[in-house]
């Protein structure tokens, strides 16, 4: 698994994703800190890897799932076990609140460049 403030090619992205889900990689993102795990087997282990190594606090880290040969809004899914969380107002797979959806694309555009 790897932590990522800055950019990471979709090239990079597909060799991490060869070792689990070809097309497809798990990623978490910190909305406040705006960083991003990937590589992890689930999503509940890259929450894990930043919140030990980064300090992410649980109401901030969200699952998301990205497609390596899509763009645009196929590119990325919003659905993990990791953002069901009811005491934060998310009671669902999804991402239901429309701002931090929001924030996820802005900070996933910036760390991986893509169509």
């Amino acid at each position: 698994m790897k932590i990522i403030k800055d950019n990471i090619s979709i090239a990079e992205l597909k060799e991490i994703a060869k070792e689990e889900f070809g097309d497809v990689i798990k990623a978490v993102v910190d909305v406040e800190q705006e960083i991003m795990a990937v590589g992890g087997e689930l999503h509940a282990d890259e929450e894990v890897l930043l919140m030990d190594n980064k300090g992410s606090l649980r109401e901030n880290t969200w699952g998301i799932n990205l497609y390596l040969e899509k763009s645009g809004d196929d590119f990325i899914e919003f659905d993990s076990m990791v953002n069901i969380k009811p005491a934060f107002g998310n009671r669902s797979r999804g991402v239901e609140n429309e701002e931090i959806r929001e924030k996820i694309k802005k900070i996933v555009k910036k760390i991986v460049p893509h169509p």
